[in-house]
């Protein structure tokens, strides 16, 4: 099918920057066949009129745990090991494989609503996210989380659990899988060099959680003598490519060493805010050349999948922190939002921008708001002003999952139905969550 968006204002790479420009753009099957002029044969089966549109390359969320969509708000105000271990790990325990469906179909839907087209999902029960990716239209990175103690059953019941759901998902292009070993504090030197050591031997990439919290610092420095960082580092995490999710609590030696091994690391600014873990030194990181993306992680610590809520925390945080008005610009942030993502998933040659042969990855959004109006710096606006519900259409492979703010490929009705049910079965209602 031939869909062009007609005479449309685009936020298009320009060397090392992005412009915003007046173009048309052409899509083919799953990719962008030509911007600006239109391709030799193109047959325009579908025309979208740009007046008052922007179109942006798709949000890349690097960092979520799409199933805990039904645990928004049932654990708030609580320190992170508190959250984690007292609140949000019995809960998992009592999920069934039915929920992390429902829930990710649901995180599915609040992501597509606001202009993410790819996420990087850590999860638990296989099978069911890559169903709901499978059916919505979404694309998607997902590692199982390994959690394992040496060479113990549990850890190998769980890496082969990840080879599995990998093998079944074959028949799926916009599917890809990573390594997971959850974190220092649930994966000792034993599994983590066994997870590193598959990793290299199946030539996959590895995402995990590093330095979120001080009480994690404290807990492996006394354990082991080091960082986090250092920790995963020696057990051989780094030798492949890596995505480190927060990397909150890290010294100058730990940035050298993200830097040196070509960790890509992933801000997650509401979610370390909200369990009280502090500000990731991003600016330090950007200086020193570290691929810096943007995540929301789930919906349990964050409430909310929004990238573009994430986008302007971001691109203002880091200005307070650091006392300076050009920390972070909203230029930077949308590559970090948007390409350097990409890169992180070893996607960059797919997604990540508007380019003539990549996926055709797209959300439009609606100009005629108050939030865009006036149209004087629309990346600036991306970041300061917007606030992801200027989303009127999205386009993920080529075909069109979100029009007029309308679901395509998903019963959102149901989708809520069943989510609330599984609410009141697991009584997350109950007053000791209020």
């Amino acid at each position: 099918m031939g869909i062009v968006l007609k005479n449309i204002l685009a936020i298009l790479p320009c060397g090392e920057k992005d412009e915003v420009k007046e173009t048309s753009i052409y899509i083919e099957g799953d990719r962008i066949a030509a911007v600006g002029i239109k391709p030799e044969g193109f047959t325009e089966d579908k025309v979208i009129d740009g007046k008052d549109k922007l179109v942006i390359p798709g949000l890349v969320n690097c960092h979520t745990h799409s199933y805990m969509s039904f645990m928004r708000n049932v654990a708030d105000d609580l320190s992170f090991m508190d959250w984690l271990f007292g609140t949000i790990d019995p809960i998992e325990q009592k999920m069934t494989d039915e929920d992390t469906y429902w829930g990710a179909c649901l995180a599915i839907i609040e992501m597509m609503k606001s202009g993410t087209t790819c996420f990087n999902d850590m999860q638990m029960n296989i099978h069911q996210t890559t169903r709901a990716v499978k059916e919505s239209g979404m694309r998607a990175v997902i590692c199982r989380g390994l959690v394992g103690s040496g060479n113990d059953e549990a850890g190998q019941m769980r890496l082969r659990q990840a080879y599995e759901e990998r093998d079944a998902a074959r028949d799926c292009d916009r599917l890809s899988f990573m390594l997971g070993p959850h974190a220092p504090y649930t994966c000792d030197d034993g599994y983590m060099r066994i997870v590193s050591d598959e990793a290299k031997k199946n030539d996959m990439r590895i995402h995990v959680h590093l330095s979120e919290s001080v009480s994690e610092i404290e807990q492996i420095k006394e354990k082991y003598g080091c960082t986090p960082i250092e920790m995963a580092d020696r057990n051989g995490l780094f030798d492949v490519p890596a995505i480190a999710a927060h990397c909150v609590q890290v010294t100058d030696s730990d940035i050298e060493i993200l830097k040196e091994k070509g960790v890509s690391v992933v801000t997650n600014p509401a979610s370390n805010m909200k369990l009280g873990n502090g500000f990731a030194p991003i600016a330090k990181m950007l200086e020193k050349g570290v691929n810096v993306c943007l995540g929301t992680d789930g919906a349990a610590s964050n409430n909310s999948l929004n990238m573009f809520h994430e986008l302007s925390l971001l691109t203002l945080i880091h200005k307070g922190v650091g006392k300076t008005p050009q920390c972070v610009s909203a230029r930077e942030g949308f590559r970090i939002a948007t390409i350097n993502g990409a890169k992180a998933l070893g996607l960059e040659k797919e997604i990540g921008s508007i380019e003539t042969g990549k996926k055709a990855d797209l959300a439009i959004l609606n100009l005629n708001v108050p939030s865009l109006t006036p149209r004087n710096n629309l990346i600036a606006g991306l970041s300061y002003s917007a606030n992801g519900s200027e989303v009127e259409t999205v386009i993920i492979d080529g075909k069109i999952t979100m029009e007029n703010r309308k679901i395509l490929t998903m019963d959102e009705e149901l989708v809520y139905k069943k989510v609330n049910e599984i609410i009141v079965r697991m009584e997350l209602d109950k007053k000791e969550y209020q």
